[in-house]
This record gives C-alpha cells, sequence and structure tokens, in this order.
C-alpha cells in the first residue's frame, strides 16, 4: 500500500506529483518526436520516475547525483533549465555539449551532475571520488550514484563498492532493477537473489526496495543519506520495471506479454494519483488532467525553441581548442639560486611530490602501496608521516576505480595523483583514461588536475608484464598529456609541472633510470615548458630523436661515432602528446639524416607518428630514407640475455650505419 513514512502536506503531495510528471510528459512528447524522426534515439524512463525524482527529492541540493540513461527526472527535478535541457536531447548547438554528445552524456557542475558514458558503471568509482573530496572537507553531502542490473556485472561495479566500504564514503549507490538488459532477463545475469546481496561483502548498508513506491524510494535514500554521512556507504536495489526497450528500436518482443500486464497496475505515476485520490487531496480525477495540461504548457515554448533552435556548424578551429589542452603553468625564470645537491630520478620524483604536496594541501596522492611502505620503488617513502592517511591513500588493487576516483576528486577541485604501481597495469584502468578523461573536457567537464604516474620499461629482467612501455598506447587521445623524463633534472621539473598542470598527465618514468644514472640539481623545482623538446647534444651528420632511455642509449653511441669523426644530434622529446615538431623539424633540416630511436616494438610505436610527421613537414630535406630502430615486435622476455637482444640498442649501432652509408 503506498503511504508515506510521514503525513505530508496537500501542497507538499501535489508538489512531488508535478515533479513526478514532468518528466513522464516530456517522455510521451519525445517519443512522439521520434516518430517523427526529429530525434534519433530515446532511453525510455516510463514507469520508472519513482525513482529519479524520488531520489532526487530526498537528497541536499548541493549532493552530488550521476545519473543513467532513465533518469530525466533527475534533471528536472534538480531545475536544469529546460531549452538547453531539450537542445541537449535534439543534439542543438545551444546544448550542454553543443552537440558534441548525445542524450544523457553530460553533466552540470551547477546543478551537481555528473553525466554518463555509454561504458556502464564507469561513473560509479567518480562518486567515490566525489564523496572522498566532501569527507575530506568535512561536507555534510553525499554522492549518489544509479546504476542498472546490467551494470552491476561491470568491474567498475565491484571496484567502486569496494573502495567505498574501505574508505567508509558518504556514498549511495543505487541499482534500477528493472529486469532487463538490453534484453538479457536478470536470471541469466547473475546467480544471486537479489543484487543487494552483494552489499555485504563489501561493508556496505545494503537496501531493497519497490521502486515503484514513490514513497518507499524518498525514504530508504533519506535513510541511505544519514548513514553514508556516518561512514556507512549504502548500496540500494530498486525493483521495478522497463515499460519499454532499451531504446525505443529494440522494442520489447522479449519480454512476455504478462510481466506488463503484472507491471501496469504499479506504473509509480498511477499508483501516487490513486493515493491522491484515496487521501481526498484530489477529490475529482479532471483535476489530474488540468495539472497535465497545465505541465505540459510549462515546457511546451522551451521544447518549440529547441526544435527552431540551430544545429551545430563545423568550425575546426573551435573543435580542435575544445578538444585539446588546456594552458599550461608558465615557467618561472626568476634567476634566484638554490642549494643543490646530487639525485638519482627516483630521488627527483619523490622530491617534485613532496613539494608539491607542501605547498598545496589540494594534492592528494592515492595507489597500491603508497602509504606505510612508500610505494613499490619508494617514490612516496615517508610521505604518509609527513601528509597523514588521508592525503597519502593507499587503495586496493583497483587501477580502474582508482582513476574514476580521482575524476572525481579533481571535479571538486582537488589535485590526485594516481601512482600505478607499474606501467603494465595502466590496461586495467584502459577505460577511464581513454573514455572517461580524455574525452572529458570536449564533452562537458571543467579542466581536471590529474597526475598518474606510472613506472615503465626494460632493462631490469622482470618480464612481459612489468617491463612494457605503453606510452604509445596514449599518444592518439586528445585532451591528454603524456610525458616521458630522461633525466634527473628533467625528473623533477616535468612532473612538478605537470602536478600543477591543469590538464590530465600521463607521466610515464622509466624504472631502469630510477637509480642508474646520478645528477647534480637544484634542490627546488620549478615551473618549466612542457611542450618543448630538449636538444641534449649538437651534431650536423644526423639526428637521433628518442626519448626517455632511448636518451641515455644515445648517449652513449654518440660518444662511440664521435671517435670516429662522426657529429650526431640528438633531440629528446620529452613529450608525447603535444609533439614539438618546430624543434623536430628544425633538427631534420640541419642534418638531413633522421634515426628513430624508441624502446616499444616498431609496429604503432611512437616514432611511427614521428615518422609520419617529418614526411609531412620535412620530406625535402632528407638525404636519406627515415631509419626506425625499435625493440622486436614480441613481448619482453624474461630472462636477461634475451631482453638483452630484445631491447633496441642492441640494434642501434647497426641501424646508425645504415643511415650513414647511404
Amino acid at each position: 500500500m503506498l503511504a508515506p513514512a510521514k503525513k505530508i502536506s496537500p501542497k507538499k503531495a501535489i508538489d512531488n506529483y508535478r515533479h513526478l510528471l514532468l518528466p513522464r510528459l516530456i517522455e510521451e512528447r519525445m517519443l512522439k518526436l521520434l516518430r517523427q524522426n526529429k530525434i534519433s534515439k530515446w532511453f525510455s524512463g516510463i514507469g520508472q520516475e519513482g525513482i529519479s525524482v524520488g531520489a532526487t527529492l530526498s537528497l541536499n541540493k548541493d549532493d552530488y547525483i550521476l545519473p543513467m540513461h532513465r533518469n530525466l527526472g533527475v534533471f528536472t527535478t534538480r531545475g536544469v533549465p529546460l531549452y538547453p535541457l531539450f537542445s541537449q536531447l535534439f543534439g542543438k548547438q545551444d546544448s550542454f555539449t553543443g552537440g558534441r554528445d548525445r542524450s544523457f552524456h553530460f553533466g552540470t557542475t551547477d546543478h551537481r551532475i555528473f553525466g554518463m558514458i555509454s561504458h556502464l558503471a564507469a561513473t560509479m568509482p567518480v562518486a567515490d571520488g566525489l564523496a572522498l573530496a566532501f569527507k575530506l572537507r568535512g561536507q555534510n553531502n553525499v554522492a549518489l550514484s544509479f546504476c542498472g542490473d546490467g551494470a552491476t556485472s561491470e568491474g567498475d561495479f565491484h571496484e567502486a563498492l569496494n573502495l567505498a566500504g574501505v574508505w567508509k564514503l558518504p556514498v549511495i549507490f543505487m541499482i534500477e532493477n528493472n529486469g532487463y538488459g538490453l534484453s538479457t532477463p536478470v536470471k541469466e545475469q547473475y546467480a544471486c537473489e537479489n543484487l543487494v546481496d552483494r552489499a555485504a561483502g563489501y561493508g556496505l548498508e545494503g537496501m531493497l526496495i519497490d521502486g515503484n513506491d514513490f514513497f518507499q524510494v524518498s525514504d530508504a535514500v533519506a535513510k541511505a543519506r544519514k548513514l553514508a554521512l556516518k561512514g556507512k556507504p549504502v548500496l540500494i536495489e530498486a525493483k521495478t520495471f522497463r515499460m519499454r526497450g532499451h531504446e525505443e528500436a529494440s522494442g520489447t518482443f522479449y519480454v512476455p506479454d504478462e510481466e506488463f500486464e503484472k507491471w501496469k497496475p504499479k506504473d509509480p505515476v498511477f499508483r501516487y494519483e490513486e493515493w491522491m485520490l484515496g487521501e481526498g487531496i484530489i477529490k475529482q480525477r479532471n483535476k489530474l488532467e488540468k495539472i497535465r495540461t497545465e505541465i505540459r504548457n510549462q515546457f511546451k515554448s522551451d521544447l518549440e525553441k529547441a526544435l527552431r533552435s540551430p544545429n551545430p556548424v563545423f568550425d575546426e578551429k573551435t573543435e580542435m581548442k575544445r578538444a585539446g589542452l588546456s594552458p599550461q603553468p608558465k615557467p618561472q625564470s626568476n634567476g634566484k639560486k638554490h642549494p643543490e645537491s646530487e639525485k638519482r630520478i627516483i630521488d627527483a620524483i619523490h622530491m617534485a611530490q613532496k613539494q608539491a604536496l607542501n605547498e598545496d594541501e589540494s594534492f592528494i596522492l592515492m595507489g597500491q602501496d603508497v602509504a606505510e611502505y612508500g610505494g613499490v620503488f619508494k617514490a612516496s617513502e615517508g610521505f604518509h608521516e609527513l601528509f597523514g592517511k588521508e592525503r597519502i591513500r593507499n587503495t586496493p588493487i583497483i587501477e580502474s576505480g582508482a582513476i574514476g576516483a580521482a575524476i572525481g576528486l579533481a571535479i571538486e577541485g582537488l589535485k590526485p595523483v594516481v601512482e600505478m604501481q607499474f606501467a603494465d597495469f595502466i590496461s586495467c584502468g584502459f577505460n577511464q583514461i581513454v573514455n572517461n578523461l580524455s574525452k572529458g573536457r570536449y564533452r562537458w567537464m571543467p579542466d581536471m588536475n590529474i597526475t598518474i604516474r606510472a613506472p615503465h620499461g626494460g632493462g631490469v629482467a622482470a618480464g612481459p608484464f612489468h617491463s612494457q612501455s605503453p606510452e604509445g598506447w596514449f599518444m592518439q587521445l586528445p585532451g591528454l598529456r603524456v610525458l616521458v623524463p630522461s633525466s634527473v633534472e628533467d625528473a623533477q621539473n616535468m612532473l612538478y609541472t605537470a602536478l600543477y598542470d591543469p590538464n590530465p598527465v600521463l607521466f610515464f618514468e622509466h624504472k631502469k633510470l630510477y637509480r642508474s644514472i646520478k645528477e647534480v640539481t637544484p634542490d627546488v623545482c620549478k615551473l618549466v615548458d612542457l611542450e618543448r623538446a630538449r636538444t641534449v647534444r649538437e651534431g650536423n651528420d644526423a639526428t637521433i630523436i628518442t626519448y626517455g632511455y632511448g636518451v641515455i642509449w644515445a648517449e652513449e653511441m654518440t660518444q662511440e661515432f664521435e671517435k670516429n669523426g662522426i657529429s650526431l644530434e640528438i633531440i629528446d622529446l620529452r613529450s608525447l602528446a603535444p609533439i614539438d615538431w618546430a624543434t623536430v623539424t628544425e633538427s631534420v633540416k640541419k642534418t638531413g639524416r633522421v634515426l628513430l630511436l624508441q624502446e616499444p616494438s616498431e609496429v604503432l610505436g611512437p616514432m611511427s607518428e614521428i615518422s609520419a610527421g617529418i614526411t609531412e613537414r620535412a620530406f625535402e630535406y632528407l638525404d636519406a630514407p627515415i631509419i626506425r630502430c625499435s625493440s622486436l615486435h614480441m613481448p619482453i622476455p624474461f630472462s636477461k640475455e634475451l631482453e638483452t637482444g630484445y631491447l633496441a640498442n642492441y640494434r642501434l649501432r647497426e641501424s646508425l650505419n645504415k643511415l650513414l652509408e647511404y
């Protein structure tokens, strides 16, 4: 029997009804427009409004909500302006994404909504990050993340719940269990009786509710909010039913007819209307139709305006600027002298982080074993004692969850630093980097100051899963910096600058170089230009273009060739994204011969892009073909003897001779 836990006034009851009705009536209009081919796709939430509206009304206006496809009621209840909302649904120029993304794939920080992406459950770890930001600041706010029954099978669902339980975050996870994934029924999706049964395993409070009962939803979320603020995150499973297809084109032929008959009288709008009539809040049914007419008129003008509004107009400069990077911090040049000392690269990495953590309390370091243990390479040794475990945080083994949480922290203005224990494991966080992080600014998000540190590379006989060089995987993603230092000075200053950069940065640190080279550098880090390549050595006969460990190989080989009177120039790219084409082409024009040296294997490695770029920009200056020297196209082996033959420097002398003899 539908009934509120506490008596509510007639005015409040009717206000609730209006909130329930608005998304329903908008959807009914959208379905007509879909049939008229005026919108391309629609994911219907008809029959599930009680969840979106009931949950939103039970939260504080400053609590964050992370909705999904069927949560139009979140946007309308939060008071998102209807004209840009409709423009978003129509893919118009005046929308939240300017036509750059579809339907509900957007958010608005003004209304404390973080938008979904198509990869299900990917925003659930983001909710953890938002909740952690609230907790660190002592704010009495929570984050509520929606997901469907299908998404509960995704890894991010489990990583998010686990992290929330371990960190005791003020977060609520709401499963809208509507019986089907796309067409797969729940009996083929999971073996437990109820999805909420998983809550206990992660240390969460679990609630099983009737998602079509507006009052049950409201009461559950209100109770969950109180629990979450006390350090007890909550998983709510709301049983409901999808009255239409996954999206309209998929239909409902796979759903037995009796299911619709069973759920039809449980419709949340219908049940609420019957409750109001039974309580005498509405005396006559024609009053309900009068309210419907008022609401249709309420959004009619905004909808018609959005239909008439202009479609996006492609302007390459505008789109590229939106997809690109925000300006980096300006380099410092005050000329002040600082004490100097001899350091290794690991010392430089440690110093850069320590200086930033001292300067700015918004820096948060996260990763596996980064606290008491100091990280497997000791890059954060002693930090938990200096800065406390609130800021130096061990995570479970959850690369995707950690990067997702970093996104939530960054949205709230914090500066998260995520350490990948080994760069090889970054593959487990690939979706968050590729689809949530790199596309964020282009779609709708503000700048996100996130630094992901990743120890990479071979030469240490660590085998196929601890020695890879995956930096090239990320070069094609606009919106990210990809940096690889090769010297102690670059390690300390590039990392320090990256930590303050408003853009997401992937910072690859070579494990072999951590403790194998030393350099006297200032004991204070400074801001530097992250986009400028470095001329390591000047020469006239040929140019070696490389980065990272390749710079060390090049220097060793250059000294050998120099004894024979051959002058080689070495260019250290430093940044793989973006690339400093000016420095590259200037050197090519000067020497006329180019050897491209990289540690990854040849096929689609970073130097493939450099080769193509040189061909386009400086072909007429070449006196010989561009030669690439790469590691073999195979997994990196464990045995030191096999690894030696695998690595690029094993063929460097031969490659240089081939270039010079052409």
